[in-house]
Parts: C-alpha cells; sequence; structure tokens
C-alpha cells in the first residue's frame, strides 16, 4: 500500500492510509472488489425491494383513509411475524430446560422465509419460534445480527403455501406529517394495527450498545413492548422503517416512537445474510475523544478531535505512520497524534467517527489531519 504524506504551512500532517480490518490484508483494489460482493443479495433471497404498490392496495388518492387503512393491513398482516423468544434455565437439580422470556415482532423479506427483526429481540435466546396469526408455530433458526443498528435476521422454513414478504420501501423520502401504519404484537396481542404520522426525521437514538443510529424516524403511532422489530409502514403498502424504541417514563406509549430507517437496514441486510455479521471497516487505532479528557480535567494543546491512545501494530493507522501514546525517557507519556478531520469532516467525537466509518467499505482510501 502506498502512503503519502503532506504538509501544509499550517504544519497539520495529512496522512492518507487504506481503510482497513482483521480479516482482510490486501491491497486497496482487491479490497473494493471482494468487498463489493457483499453489498449485493444473494441471487437465491429474493428480497422484495418493493418498487411496485403491493397487489390489493388500492390508489390511497382515490379511497377513504380509513379503507387505505383496511387495505394495507389486510394484505401485509400475514407477513409480521410474532417471534417468541427462550432462554435456558437450570433448575434446583442442574437440569437444563428452555422457558419463555420475550416476544416480539418481525417482517418476513423474501420467499426463503428471512425475517427481519431487532438484534435486542432476538439477542442471547436460546430458541426461537415464530407464528403469523394462527395456530401453527414455525421454529426459527438465527442468521445474523448487527449490534450496531439493532438490526437482525431469522429465518424458519416457509409453508408450501408460501410467505406475505413486507416491500421495502425509501426512507430518504420521507415527509413529517405523511402517515405510517406501524403491525406488531404489543403485550402479546398478535398482529396488531396502529396508525399515525412522521413527527420527525433525522432523530438520534443509540443502539443497546451506546452506538448512535443516525436518521431515526419519530412517530406518534402507538407502539408499545412487543412491537420492537415490526414494520413502520406507508400508505402504499412499503416498509419504511423498523419500530424500535420509545420514549416514556411509565415503558408505555406516550405518542413519541422511534424506528430505524429502513435503508439502513437495506444496507445491512445482504451482509447478515452472507456472513452472519456486518463487517465494517476499522482504522485499527484505539482512540479517545478530547471532549471526554478535557471533562476529566486533563489540559491538551487543542480543543476537539481524537486522541489516538495506540495505533494497533499492522493496522491501517500504524502503516501510515499515525502515533499513540508513548513513554519518553524520563518516564513522561509522550503525547501522540490528535485526529481533528478526516475527509473534511471534523472529528468532535467518537459518534463522528462511527457516522463516517458506516459510510464506507474496507479498502476504501481516506485523508486523516491530525
Amino acid at each position: 500500500m502506498t502512503r503519502k504524506a503532506i504538509y501544509q504551512l499550517t504544519a497539520r500532517q495529512i496522512l492518507f492510509l487504506a481503510l482497513a480490518s482483521a480479516f482482510i490484508a490486501v491491497g486497496t483494489m482487491a479490497c473494493l472488489s471482494n468487498f463489493g460482493n457483499a453489498w449485493q443479495l444473494r441471487d437465491n433471497t429474493n428480497v422484495a425491494l418493493a418498487e411496485n404498490v403491493p397487489q390489493g392496495i388500492s390508489d390511497a388518492s382515490a379511497v377513504s383513509d380509513e379503507q387505505n387503512s383496511i387495505e394495507v393491513y389486510k394484505t401485509l398482516s400475514p407477513g409480521v411475524a410474532f417471534i417468541t423468544t427462550s432462554a435456558r434455565m437450570e433448575n434446583y437439580y442442574g437440569e437444563e430446560f428452555d422457558r419463555e422470556s420475550g416476544n416480539g415482532s418481525g417482517s418476513v423479506i423474501d420467499a426463503q422465509g428471512h425475517i427481519l427483526t431487532n438484534n435486542h429481540v432476538v439477542e442471547g435466546a436460546s430458541k426461537l419460534t415464530v407464528s403469523f396469526g394462527g395456530d401453527k408455530v414455525y421454529p426459527a433458526t438465527f442468521v445474523g445480527s448487527d449490534p450496531d443498528t439493532d438490526l437482525a435476521v431469522i429465518k424458519i422454513e416457509p409453508p408450501r403455501e408460501g410467505l406475505t414478504a413486507i416491500p421495502l420501501g425509501d426512507s430518504d423520502r420521507l415527509n413529517v406529517g405523511q402517515k405510517v401504519l406501524a403491525i406488531g404484537n404489543p403485550f402479546g396481542l398478535d398482529r396488531t394495527l396502529t396508525t399515525g404520522v412522521i413527527s420527525g426525521l433525522q432523530r438520534p437514538i443509540r443502539a443497546r450498545n451506546d452506538r448512535p443510529i443516525e436518521g431515526a424516524i419519530q412517530t406518534d403511532a402507538s407502539i408499545n413492548p412487543g412491537n420492537s422489530g415490526g414494520p413502520l409502514l406507508d400508505k402504499y403498502g412499503k416498509m419504511i422503517g423498523i419500530n424500535s424504541q420509545i420514549l416514556s417514563r411509565s415503558g408505555g406509549s406516550v405518542g413519541v416512537g422511534f424506528a430505524i430507517p429502513v435503508n439502513i437496514a437495506k444496507r445491512v441486510i445482504p451482509q447478515l445474510l452472507q456472513f452472519g455479521e456486518v463487517r465494517r471497516p476499522k482504522l485499527g487505532a484505539s482512540l479517545i475523544g478530547i471532549s471526554q479528557l478535557r471533562e476529566q480535567g486533563v489540559r491538551l494543546p487543542v480543543e476537539g478531535g481524537l486522541l489516538v491512545r495506540q495505533s494497533l501494530p499492522g493496522g491501517a493507522a500504524q502503516t501510515a505512520g499515525i502515533r499513540g501514546l508513548s513513554q519518553g525517557t524520563d518516564g513522561d507519556v509522550v503525547l501522540g497524534d490528535i485526529i481533528t478531520t478526516i475527509d473534511g469532516e471534523k472529528m468532535s467525537d467518537l459518534d463522528d467517527l462511527y457516522r463516517f466509518l458506516d459510510k464506507k467499505q474496507i479498502g476504501d482510501t481516506i485523508r486523516v489531519e491530525v
């Protein structure tokens, strides 16, 4: 890999490095070629990409709002899964058994039985079962999850009569005020419909591992425990979000719910199907935000940025010459590099870095200013 350093009059150093991770150690062009396949849906998954209005749903402008809600529900509720999770327990005699531990919702996304849901719905489950409103219960297997976006995919063997797939829409083309419908299983009440509007866009929420999830959809459609993982639909019957969180002091719905944009899911699903995880590029460095250090009383020569604590051996940062903390001959700590911008984007904290890397692929070349 070629590295180039440019020195400006400000004496700030700009480094070019290739993003890398532990599982790929080949040239930049090969990384782009190989990794590009991970973003393509495999031919045998047949994921519905929702370019057309599902059959059974009339032109929304030609029917009443009530009739539109009825048609969307009748057409797509058969594709909303009731997910039941079990946890492995041990009795007094040391015998292990599975006990039901929770439930949530999900959306069938292809004819092969893949179901999209929240990671927090299925995380840690020893057993998964799925039903669609009837007596039939299907055993499900775990396919993959991404804790950073709180998304997961599970799978059932499709029945002979087939499955109803929920088509995926476009969450980049939404407006505050437009109608939305949520279908899920709140408090175990299967395939419950609630309606509302988009109350806000680009809301910052966090996954359970504290990673930021960008661009969440805020809605006043009632979302309660058990709705997690279910679809947020537009009036055309397209999934625009995955219901995930509520803001509530009581634990019940107060009209402030959040859905993960479906376009995030469209980026994540192919990797979950292929790898069982999302493989993101890494800088190969241990970092800490300057603002966090300043809050702790540490005085540094800059107001913001990311302090490099360590450049990991063999990583992209070390290859590019980015330095971490070191110890001087007198025993004092010698300050390493402080990353201020990447590709011209200001790095104020680790959230900025996560947002930046989420848009990149392994093998991309970036410009780091220290």
